[in-house]
């Protein structure tokens, strides 16, 4: 134990009027929406690399926070942050949390050593386990912050560094099933390039195909049942990424024969990055049957680059359950927090507001989507917009030519008659709900 987070109390569903700081006012687990209960559709999860090894430095500055786990790369450090780690999940009840290796286990001289040292505190994290209902919804490899991926893992021109990623890759899938994972991510932090000049970028995405593809056959080979996920990342921090947005990564997993085996995480930082809403993302994913899982936060928008905030935009926030319902909600995938508290924030109880505040922000938006939904204004305006399409005509000319086409059109005279987009109306009727 810890005393950490002393004199906190669990955190408690008190409603809309509660003036308690640290209560739920729209998460209730229990409340039905659309015949399901709401952490069953919401799946929240903990992310252990911000709540937990973020230090509060930034680019013109060290830490901020220290932890009484910080400032110390040991294993009594890596126990005291795993003791603490669950203190935080019993307060604020969430399902789920996620993790790096290198979030749990401090680096050793070897691989050999820090795989000892990531087993010793996995062992740790399934005992405190067994006695509590978080889950694990998702490991993964850290492939980007150590200097021996400055030149990205499965794309770096040295194959020891590969091989060394895919060792690494091994070893957390391992330990993601023994644990009872439900996914298993790929964020190809460095996976992309700085220059031109220096790189060939055909043999890199074959290589980074190739990795994938040993990862799937792995995960049939130790009978893990879980979702592989890749996440979308954009020019930060090489100038250009390899797996840019959703639409880039849906292109290179169908060239490589993973469309059938592999679905993305989204993150909503990374869709702004990307020049895209997050709705945007997921609404891409769930047409291509593709959506998997997301990484909840926001971004400063003045600041133009992944700052990693805890959400608080509910325009944004309903829009992207509505997308994420209509496409038939989370299956293995969830709502992970990869948000960090600012670097001014520096009391425990800031980590757990922080977690209490995303939480009903993404309560209130869950219920504006299933109300949105269920009122069907968005369908309809849809299905209005696109009824010239039911037509038999309109079908017909889909499996026509363009010569009986210009034949049509030259014979009837007809000339396009321009309908309203009526897009301010439909976002006054988004604001009706949020």
């Amino acid at each position: 134990m810890t005393d950490f987070f002393k004199d906190i109390q669990p955190v408690a569903y008190e409603g809309p009027d509660s003036p308690n700081p640290l209560a739920f006012r729209h998460y209730d687990p229990d409340e039905v929406v659309m015949g399901k209960r709401m952490e069953d559709h919401l799946r929240f999860a903990v992310a252990w690399w911000h709540s937990f090894a973020w230090e509060g430095g930034d680019p013109f500055g060290g830490p901020t926070f220290l932890r009484p786990w910080q400032g110390s790369d040991s294993m009594e450090a890596a126990r005291l942050k795993a003791e603490a780690a669950f203190e935080m999940f019993d307060i604020l009840g969430q399902p789920f949390f996620c993790f790096h290796d290198a979030d749990i286990r401090p680096e050793g001289d070897s691989f050999a050593e820090s795989l000892r040292n990531f087993e010793e505190i996995t062992d740790l994290i399934g005992q405190k386990m067994e006695s509590r209902r978080v889950r694990l919804l998702w490991g993964t490899a850290n492939l980007f912050s150590h200097r021996r991926y400055m030149a990205g893992a499965a794309t770096n021109p040295d194959p020891d560094v590969f091989a060394y990623a895919a060792a690494t890759v091994k070893a957390c899938m391992d330990v993601t099933h023994r644990l009872g994972g439900q996914n298993y991510v790929l964020w190809g932090g460095r996976e992309g390039y700085e220059t031109l000049l220096n790189t060939d970028m055909g043999r890199e995405l074959d290589h980074m195909g190739r990795f994938l593809n040993m990862v799937v056959d792995y995960k049939h080979k130790i009978g893990f049942k879980g979702t592989i996920l890749v996440e979308p990342k954009p020019q930060e921090p090489s100038k250009h990424q390899y797996d840019f947005d959703v639409a880039t990564c849906i292109g290179f997993l169908r060239k490589y024969g993973l469309e059938e085996e592999v679905k993305l995480n989204l993150e909503q930082g990374h869709a702004i990055l990307a020049g895209h809403s997050f709705e945007h993302e997921i609404a891409l994913a769930v047409t291509e049957g593709m959506f998997g899982s997301i990484d909840m936060n926001r971004n400063d928008y003045q600041s133009g680059w992944d700052t990693d905030q805890f959400p608080n935009n509910m325009p944004e926030v309903a829009l992207a359950y509505y997308h994420i319902l209509r496409g038939g909600g989370f299956t293995t995938g969830g709502t992970n927090f990869d948000a960090k508290l600012r670097r001014q924030s520096l009391d425990a109880q800031d980590l757990i507001a922080a977690h209490v505040g995303a939480m009903d922000v993404c309560a209130r938006g869950l219920k504006a989507a299933a109300a949105m939904i269920k009122d069907r204004g968005l369908e309809s305006a849809l299905r209005d917009r696109y009824d010239g399409w039911d037509t038999p005509r309109a079908q017909a000319m889909l499996n026509s030519d363009l010569q009986t086409i210009f034949d049509r059109i030259l014979a009837d005279g007809i000339e396009p008659h321009p309908r309203s987009g009526r897009q301010e109306m439909l976002e006054n009727y988004v604001n009706r709900f949020v």
